[in-house]
């Protein structure tokens, strides 16, 4: 098999394992949650060993799928250099097979049941919906508003209801940092030009 195609063939299943990898390795949670707890003196949070270890763990699960959504929207809708032409999108059918293939590598990487794989699948057309709307509105965002997007809202919910307000805020900022990372992570592995910019 030539080179450039078994590249292209293992991109998704690379994508796939550095996201995955990218969000342990720069903590991404621990530090959105922990920064929380003391810009806002909510240290009830962390009182619970258990409880505090199920808050990660949901919230891991949120910022994978915000990282999914928006490495899969650089690499499949964004346009790319192919050549001497016009940058283009990818083509409909190669992204739903790069899709596709991503999903089945996250799976296997993440260890999920089948009835694990479908809930995030699930989640992930949710979050893909609910941004399509969101940028059908077209309104700027204040600089001290949260941003409308589906992971500030759940993440904002499970970290502290009782101060939605600021922890929408807080769930912004780590959603900055995500949508960076994503752009970090696929410019890195070719998928997109290094001067891509955030939508």
């Amino acid at each position: 098999m030539p080179r450039e195609k078994q590249n292209s063939t293992d991109a998704p299943a690379e994508l796939a394992r550095h996201i995955t990898e990218a969000l342990l390795r720069e903590r991404v949670i621990p530090h959105f949650v922990d920064s929380y707890v003391v810009e806002n003196g909510r240290h009830a949070l962390q009182v619970h060993a258990s409880l505090y270890r199920d808050l990660l763990a949901l919230l891991q699960r949120e910022a994978l799928l915000a990282l999914t959504v928006r490495a899969l929207a650089i690499v499949c809708n964004e346009p790319h250099p192919a050549g001497k032409s016009k940058p283009r999108p990818m083509l409909r059918r190669d992204a739903t097979l790069f899709r596709r293939k991503f999903l089945l590598s996250l799976t296997r990487q993440q260890g999920w049941t089948a009835g694990d794989a479908l809930d995030f699948q699930r989640d992930l057309q949710i979050y893909e919906e609910l941004l399509a709307r969101a940028a059908a509105k077209q309104r700027t965002r204040k600089p001290y508003e949260a941003a409308d997007h589906p992971f500030v809202d759940r993440c904002a919910f499970l970290l502290d209801s009782s101060f939605m307000e600021k922890a929408r805020l807080a769930a912004s900022r780590a959603l900055a940092g995500i949508e960076e990372l994503a752009a970090q992570i696929t410019a890195a592995q070719g998928q997109s030009p290094p001067n891509s910019r955030f939508r």
